[in-house]
């Protein structure tokens, strides 16, 4: 089946093709690193198949996860606008991950050839500024435990797709970084949950058997 990815549906299917053909296929195994943060911003990653975790340095010199991206997904549309620009983030594999890669020259071709393309990209990175911006609000203004079942509701997306019950492999640490909390508080919500028979725990895995109530609990 082929990938139907963000950044492309604004094109036309023969622009579509036109892109997807001038990709560089890449293949990384779980564990490898895409790009660390402060790397020059050379290439655009759509991502294929497996999933990724971004992760930041913070000031006082831990890590934090920002979010996980999955199979339709992209990340570098800066890196490739903006010659200056740098890797915002680390990047690397939790699965085994195939992408297709365009490097900035690559795109820039394309975008001579079909102008619109300016457009997707300006639109991804709105949605982008966004979807942060709606974090930030939630981390100001909403409990902790909203948070991490929202979280839970993205992931589940991620991982699940359409079908009803998704099974997340993520460690907890990571899931309370995202919520922006701690690994203490994180447990407390997934044991409750858990408890109402939304989700099942098992060792590294999440399996969320109820995602209609996972919803339903993240509106607050």
């Amino acid at each position: 089946m082929t990938t139907d990815f963000e950044i492309l549906r604004g094109l036309t299917d023969q622009e579509r093709r036109e892109i997807l053909a001038s990709c560089t296929p890449r293949r990384f195994k779980r564990r490898e690193i895409l790009c660390h943060e402060g790397d020059p911003g050379d290439c655009l990653h759509l991502i294929k198949s497996g999933r990724l975790i971004v992760r930041v340095a913070t000031p006082f010199g831990n890590t934090a996860t920002l979010t996980m991206l999955g199979p339709g997904y992209s990340f570098g549309e800066l890196a490739v606008a903006d010659s200056n620009s740098r890797r915002t983030a680390t990047v690397e594999a939790v699965e085994n991950v195939e992408t297709l890669t365009l490097s900035r020259a690559q795109l820039t071709t394309l975008r001579q050839t079909y102008p619109e393309i300016d457009q997707v990209i300006i639109a991804t990175l709105a949605a982008q500024v966004r979807r942060l911006s709606a974090q930030v609000l939630e981390a100001l203004y909403l409990p902790v435990e909203t948070r991490v079942v929202r979280r839970l509701v993205d992931l589940a997306r991620i991982y699940g797709g359409a079908h009803p019950i998704a099974e997340i492999r993520l460690n907890q640490d990571d899931l309370a970084s995202m919520a922006g909390t701690t690994r203490a508080t994180t447990n407390k919500v997934l044991r409750e949950l858990q408890q109402r028979e939304i989700l099942a725990l098992t060792r590294g895995r999440i399996t969320v058997v109820d995602r209609a109530a996972l919803v339903r609990a993240a509106a607050g």
